[in-house]
């Protein structure tokens, strides 16, 4: 069977599932790496052979994105269910969730924490929106504009999207090449899952959860991130607690793309610590 003929032949038994799709690299200690909103697993592909020198690296798409089906729901729960069953290991998982795949690692270290060993979160906020006492996102009007222009013309503002993420970073043009390269490699998400996705990121508030995650974690941020303010994420390193923070010079919304040595470098030293 050709390879692209076995490809759709494994989307379609995971459709039929609703198994989530994993890629497996290495061996040794499992790490899980869960992507951000509209994004898929592909984009860490620059992560994953330096990862996977000791480790065994299992990259995640989620319900609706890549190769993954949609999920009959959208929510945090769901999304951590999802993903605990995908993998199904007896050993202590490290986690590397980036944005919205932070949040969702969060809520795993919460919900079951006998299976996270180390949380690795990459520009991830407990709230993507401004709340009172919390100014350090964007407002609701903002994002509500951004769902209508997804509806209108998916493509064009994806674009725009990552175009944001990776705005101010010394490395932009970069890495905004990598990006748009890898970002419909995997197909395009399901605008139904998208719209939910969008709906979770808007009600999501993990600020009263924060105190009884005590999973070691390391909050990773970008100087110069447009999406997650390098505020949100001292902050959410202040309010875990048994985190530390890191800041990465000169990066934007995907550090671990526009200074790949670096954020390498800093996972590594503290995963292995």
């Amino acid at each position: 069977m050709r390879e692209a003929d076995a490809t759709n032949v494994a989307i379609l038994e995971r459709a039929r599932t609703g198994a989530l799709h994993v890629d497996s690299t290495g061996a040794g200690r499992p790490l899980v790496l869960l992507h951000g909103f509209a994004m898929h697993g592909g984009l860490f592909a620059p992560l994953v052979d330096a990862l996977a020198a000791h480790r065994r690296v299992l990259v995640v798409d989620l319900p609706g994105h890549g190769r993954s089906p949609p999920a009959s729901a959208f929510t945090l729960e769901m999304l951590v269910d999802a993903v605990d069953a995908a993998i199904a290991m007896e050993a202590q998982l490290d986690v590397v969730g980036w944005s919205l795949g932070g949040q969702v690692a969060l809520e795993w270290a919460r919900i079951r924490p006998s299976r996270i060993r180390k949380l690795v979160l990459v520009a991830t906020t407990p709230s993507f929106i401004a709340r009172p006492g919390w100014p350090h996102a964007m407002s609701v009007v903002t994002l509500a504009r951004f769902g209508d222009e997804l509806r209108a013309d998916y493509r064009q503002t994806l674009a725009r999207f990552l175009a944001l993420q990776v705005h101010g970073s010394d490395a932009g043009r970069a890495t905004l090449a990598k990006m748009r390269t890898r970002l419909l490699d995997r197909g395009e998400p399901a605008p139904s899952g998208l719209a939910e996705a969008l709906g979770l990121l808007r009600e999501t508030d993990l600020r009263e959860r924060l105190a009884s995650i005590a999973t070691p974690a390391l909050v990773v941020g970008g100087e110069r991130d447009a999406i997650v303010p390098i505020e949100a994420t001292r902050r959410l390193a202040v309010a875990l607690p048994n985190a530390r923070h890191a800041t990465i010079a000169g990066a934007a919304h995907a550090p671990f793309l526009s200074h790949t040595g670096a954020f390498v470098d800093a996972v590594r030293a503290y995963l292995d610590d």
